[in-house]
């Protein structure tokens, strides 16, 4: 195989000068370009992609931070992230805190990032102090994923959570229910602020139909099926007034609180309505009631911000405030660089008006 020394040779330069020459850079004569560029033809000799970029200090590679991997949302995100990402020649090098601070210690540090990637992804990752230092250190152009930490100079892609949950509540408050249950995200699992942004969109919408928010109707548990299940089997072992409907933050935990209500002998939603955020891939398999969020279109769209600053002569942060492209989605903040995708309600059959008793 013709090698960058095999050119050399026949050109009569050194390797350094074939790079340079190859790739178009100056303080090479034209006539010594020529010469370089007549031998690598005769040898067909054919530039490394990656050894050119190499060259120029670029790695091709993108790394993209999740909290955790197993969980629907993230595996979609991450997905569509990859395939725009391999469509533009470049490489996805995946960091899953899993909850583990051995990890998120090791991963976010200079030296675990410095010379090894061209730009950051961050998937609803809420940063600590210094490791925000971290990142402004490096000073690397990068895109944040859903609710998590604000990078100064970074471009956000998200949904309304706020919204989002507003338009489940008042669903649920519109077919006549009243006392509406809500599974909120633990704190203590998921540091980021997408948990409390649905809290206050369900606070909100019953504030506006007049009604006080029931602390006990609400409880905080894991954005899993088995949070939602563990949750639900506890509200309904409380006794007393019992909801007409549940509202959880995700579709994960809106699933688990329907196994919950079946094994209590409750019927959903005869007895009980449940609705969660996300359509889930299998929330139309199990009839669930959901404000459907585009999560794979956020990786996508996150994608398509981070390339256009990559695909430049010079990695330079993306602007804050700019709309990248015409993609469904609207900047919410101009000042912020946040790019807001939109929500809809997609009703299903575990939602419907309370029990006449």
């Amino acid at each position: 195989m013709t090698t960058i020394d095999d050119v050399a040779r026949v050109a009569g330069v050194s390797t350094a000068t074939v790079s340079r020459a190859l790739r178009g850079l100056p303080a090479v004569s034209a006539a010594t370009r020529r010469r370089v560029l007549a031998a690598a033809e005769q040898l067909q000799y054919a530039v490394s992609p990656n050894a050119s970029r190499l060259a120029g200090g670029r790695t091709a590679t993108v790394a993209v931070v999740v909290p955790w991997i197993t969980r629907w949302f993230f595996g979609t995100v991450v997905e569509a992230v990859e395939d725009a990402l391999h469509q533009s020649g470049y490489d996805l090098l995946l960091y899953n805190l899993g909850g583990r601070n051995r990890i998120r210690q090791r991963v976010l540090r200079p030296t675990s990032l410095h010379k090894r990637v061209d730009a950051i992804i961050l998937v609803a990752t809420h940063l600590r102090p210094a490791e925000l230092t971290t990142l402004a250190t490096l000073d690397l152009p990068g895109v944040t994923i859903s609710s998590g930490s604000e990078v100064p100079g970074w471009p956000c892609v998200r949904i309304d959570d706020t919204a989002a949950a507003r338009t489940a509540t008042r669903h649920l408050l519109d077919l006549g229910h009243r006392r509406i249950a809500h599974l909120s995200g633990d704190p203590d699992e998921l540091a980021f602020t997408t948990h409390r942004n649905r809290r206050r969109g369900y606070q909100e919408a019953l504030r506006e139909a007049a009604i006080v928010p029931d602390p006990s109707l609400d409880l905080e548990t894991q954005f899993t099926i088995d949070g939602g299940n563990r949750a639900t089997a506890e509200l309904l072992s409380r006794g007393g007034d019992p909801p007409t409907a549940i509202f959880a933050a995700c579709d994960e935990m809106a699933m688990g609180a329907m196994g919950a209500l079946r094994d209590a002998g409750l019927r959903v939603p005869q007895d009980v309505s449940v609705i969660g955020i996300d359509d889930h891939d299998l929330s139309a398999v199990l009839g669930l009631s959901t404000v459907a969020q585009p999560a794979a279109e956020l990786g996508r769209v996150a994608a398509r911000v981070l390339l256009d600053p990559l695909g430049g002569r010079e990695l330079t942060p993306p602007v804050r405030g700019v709309d990248p492209g015409p993609h469904g989605r609207r900047p919410s903040d101009p000042t912020s660089g946040s790019v807001i995708l939109p929500t809809r309600l997609v009703v299903r059959d575990s939602t419907g008006p309370p029990r006449a008793d």
